[in-house]
């Protein structure tokens, strides 16, 4: 049977719904055209996955895994929220991208000056949250985690022009842009709940795996034969070099590799020429391989966690693990 988000999320149901509140009021300004667009920001919040580790997290982490959770988790939460929000909005004015989630990005409605100066903003409101409330080892937390998310960017950056990622890079680029995010709200918590240092990191690593086997699921949607989640060779086309294509590479011979390359390189969109790679990919045993990887680090994650000891939120963990995985789109 097939557990749905509201059914993992129950045993943290009341704590997001106070956090959602919360993160609302916290978003209100009174500048007019600010005010306006937090509002807008606030209406298209997806699946909320990344509060949901935080709680979930801070849950099992804490003296009472059933008891009530410390204020400080909500403000971790916050901050997590709004620093990511930040690097997306940042990253739809580099990227040039008019959409986010199927709505319109900030600078699509209102241009790229105004959609820098909203993720400045919502940088300072979180690190404000913070130091006001002298969360320093969460503020620590978070911050490490965007210089890795920008760290793992500029490094996909500079691989691509050449398109010689290998798996180690390819593994460094997604630790990096990926689980880096939802290792800190494990992370933070953990922290947030009081938990020692040893916890702490046995969170955050549990966190990462969570994020590695995420980003291979997300590798595989560009395989697909629907648009779910995101068209469907979008990577290809960006000339993204993911794990399904880098495998597969690596098993063919020169005079293949050199061909597959150049229909990367030059596509220009070309549905027959990424159809092209998508079927030697398929052929060549990419999307299994990266089954089996995804699989591995999701086993990992779950080791790490039955470290934790059992109740009903260690069990959402787990579904919400699978949930992550699992998920069509």
């Amino acid at each position: 049977m097939t557990v749905t988000l509201d059914q993992i999320q129950a045993p943290i149901a009341a704590e997001m719904e106070e956090f959602e509140k919360k993160f609302r009021a916290s978003m209100q300004t009174k500048q007019l055209l600010l005010d306006k667009i937090m509002g807008y920001i606030v209406k298209r919040k997806g699946k909320q996955i990344r509060p949901m580790f935080v709680f979930f997290t801070a849950k099992i982490s804490g003296t009472e895994p059933e008891g009530p959770l410390p204020e400080a988790t909500f403000r971790g939460a916050a901050l997590i929220e709004l620093l990511h929000t930040a690097t997306l909005v940042h990253d739809d004015v580099v990227d040039e991208s008019n959409y986010r989630r199927g709505f319109f990005s900030i600078n699509a409605l209102w241009k790229n000056k105004i959609a820098v100066l909203v993720g400045d903003y919502l940088l300072s409101k979180g690190l404000l949250l913070s130091l006001e409330n002298d969360d320093y080892a969460l503020l620590k937390i978070v911050s490490n985690a965007v210089k890795e998310l920008s760290e793992g960017e500029l490094l996909q950056i500079e691989k691509a022009r050449r398109l010689d990622i290998t798996e180690d890079v390819y593994f460094d680029i997604i630790r990096q842009k990926t689980a880096s995010l939802i290792a800190s709200c494990c992370a933070v918590g953990a922290s947030s709940a009081g938990a020692n240092l040893e916890t702490v990191e046995r969170a955050r690593l549990f966190g990462e795996k969570v994020g590695m086997a995420f980003q291979i699921k997300d590798d595989l949607f560009d395989f697909g034969t629907a648009e779910i989640g995101k068209p469907v060779g979008i990577d290809i086309k960006e000339k993204k070099m993911t794990l399904p294509l880098i495998y597969a590479l690596q098993q063919a011979d020169w005079l293949t590799k050199r061909r597959v390359i150049f229909n990367v390189k030059n596509n220009e969109g070309r549905k027959d020429r990424v159809q092209q790679v998508i079927d030697f990919v398929k052929q060549s045993g990419g999307l299994d391989y990266a089954i089996r990887t995804m699989e591995r680090y999701r086993d990992e994650a779950l080791d790490i966690l039955r470290t934790f000891p059992a109740s009903s939120s260690r069990t959402s963990l787990e579904q919400l693990i699978n949930y992550t995985i699992e998920r069509e789109k």
